[in-house]
């Protein structure tokens, strides 16, 4: 049973994406709302993506800009539900750099990219980037 609601669950999902994109709002609601219950029903959890597309107090399908407020906020993002007001705050994760490095920089210091790059190539390869000067020479 507990597959099966899964199942409809995201199916319902899905059709509420469908319906707002084609510009039934209402309709998207109420299979969000269908969708909550069938969770509450079997007692299965909703993923973490579809939790972030629906309002909990009032159960209305999040479209950015016409149901929806987004604002960010230092170390987190609040999106205010704007049929009934109701904010939600989700915590947002920043990278941690190396002291005294660029927030693009991996541990080393080197840019992510060319950490990359130098990694993937040969010896003699690297040997021919500009800036690594061989002992040889």
């Amino acid at each position: 049973m507990v597959r099966i609601a899964r199942e409809r669950i995201s199916t319902l999902f899905v059709l509420a994406e469908r319906e707002a994109t084609a510009g039934h709002p209402e309709l998207a609601d109420r299979y969000v709302t269908l969708a909550r219950r069938i969770g509450m029903r079997y007692n299965v959890r909703l993923l973490r993506e579809y939790r972030e597309l629906y309002c909990r107090g009032c159960s209305s399908f999040w479209i950015e800009g016409q149901t929806v407020r987004t604002r960010l906020r230092p170390g987190r993002r609040v999106r205010t539900c704007l049929k009934c007001g109701r904010p939600r705050r989700t915590q947002v994760h920043r990278v941690v750099s190396a002291v005294g490095a660029t927030p693009w920089a991996d541990q080393s210091g080197a840019p992510r990219h060319e950490a990359v790059l130098v990694s993937d190539l040969s010896e003699e390869e690297e040997a021919e980037l500009p800036g690594n000067e061989s002992e040889e020479e």
